[in-house]
């Protein structure tokens, strides 16, 4: 029950923190937005999630997880509804920045549940389960916002948002309980975790393994158009395959996480493979290859498995006092890098090739396999540990 509520929750917030592209069509018709408008409002959720990550993890950790994402998931759900009410770029700019600073409570204290409810031995696959919230709320935005906001404009949309978002608070306050606090065994944990670089490391890490996935999602579909000569909606549903292989494929790893009894090791392995394909693909986009379509797509599913095992290797080197804000450091650190690939990336294409962006990403997840440390169990968070 607390890993069906915690998945609606994080499909609620996903769905409008990367989803609102979805709306762009309906921000223009309805509001007048040029498009550079249009781009700049549905970029406030992510800044709001961006200032607020750290500040909810902190509170979690002091009251718990249940008080904190109510009353997240009601600020988002109010602010969007506030969105309704407005017309003007700030305006909605401003809501849809408080509904980000109000969904990040989501991305820190889900994680801690897992940490409190799952045991070591299936903590894996329950934060893997929680990490499909991502690819299955912006899914959720994809089929339903579109034909939404065709048929009752930019408001219809935001209702449906709106209303995930405060049903999953109401689901929240009346199933989800807290852990209870752990005893006299996380006296040792009552300093910080982040007096050892193991935490660093893992942040980093996992921060450089989200250039190679933003870097797929952002140009994958053009990529095939332009490069490959694909029509945009064949390659929208192939690329729309891969975002369930990608969600099939973090239950693996998590499952593997779990059996091999360490988050550390898989993550690594990853890491290296992904630099290996990223270096198939940039190989065959420089060459012009067929080679480079399968590489392509075969990234698109590998890139994004390692974000489950980086969440639960933090929150049980954490511990639960501290795992709230560990998580939210972690979140903050990967978001400014996807935010910042794009339109990095972007320029490079643009005076260069797609192969040669590519070829620029390999280096991310070798450094990346190269910070994550050697050995860290995964045996109650309050006795990992921290040897690396």
């Amino acid at each position: 029950m607390i890993l069906i509520v915690g998945l609606f929750a994080m499909i609620a917030g996903c769905a409008y923190q990367y989803g609102l592209p979805y709306l762009i069509p309906a921000l223009r018709a309805d509001n007048g937005l040029s498009l550079r408008e249009a781009a700049i409002v549905i970029s406030c959720p992510v800044a709001g999630l961006l200032v607020a990550l750290t500040l909810w993890g902190i509170a979690a950790d002091r009251w718990g997880e249940r008080i904190i994402l109510c009353t997240g998931l009601s600020i988002a759900g109010l602010a969007l509804l506030a969105a309704t009410r407005t017309s003007g770029t700030a305006q909605l700019g401003a809501c849809f920045f408080v509904a980000g600073a109000g969904g990040a409570s989501i991305h820190a204290a889900s994680g801690r549940l897992i940490l409190g409810w799952f045991a070591a031995h299936e903590r894996g696959l329950a934060m893997g389960v929680r990490q499909t919230g991502q690819p299955l709320g912006v899914g959720l935005a994809a089929l339903t916002l579109p034909p939404l906001a065709e048929r009752a404009g930019l408001d219809g949309g935001l209702y449906l948002l709106a209303g995930c978002c405060l049903g999953a608070a109401l689901l929240v306050g009346l199933l989800v309980r807290d852990p209870e606090r752990a005893g006299t065994g996380q006296e040792h944990r009552a300093g910080s975790p982040y007096r050892t670089p193991v935490l660093w490391r893992i942040h980093a890490a996992s921060a450089l393994l989200v250039v190679p996935q933003f870097a797929v999602s952002a140009f994958a579909l053009v990529y095939l158009v332009d490069a490959r000569g694909w029509d945009a909606a064949t390659a929208g549903r192939v690329l729309a395959v891969t975002q369930v292989g990608g969600a099939v494929a973090r239950l693996a790893v998590g499952h593997w996480s779990d059996r091999a009894g360490s988050r550390v090791r898989p993550m690594r392995t990853l890491a290296l493979t992904i630099g290996l394909v990223m270096a198939v693909l940039a190989a065959g986009a420089l060459s012009g290859r067929g080679l480079a379509t399968v590489a392509l797509l075969a990234a698109a599913v590998i890139t994004v498995t390692t974000n489950g095992l980086a969440f639960t290797a933090v929150a049980e080197y954490a511990g639960r006092s501290w795992a709230g804000r560990a998580l939210g450091i972690q979140n903050t650190g990967q978001n400014l890098l996807a935010a910042a690939t794009p339109p990095a990336l972007g320029a490079l294409v643009t005076g260069a090739t797609y192969g040669t962006a590519f070829a620029a990403v390999v280096v991310f997840p070798l450094a990346a396999a190269a910070l994550i440390p050697a050995h860290l169990g995964t045996g109650h968070p309050d006795e990992v540990s921290p040897s690396d």
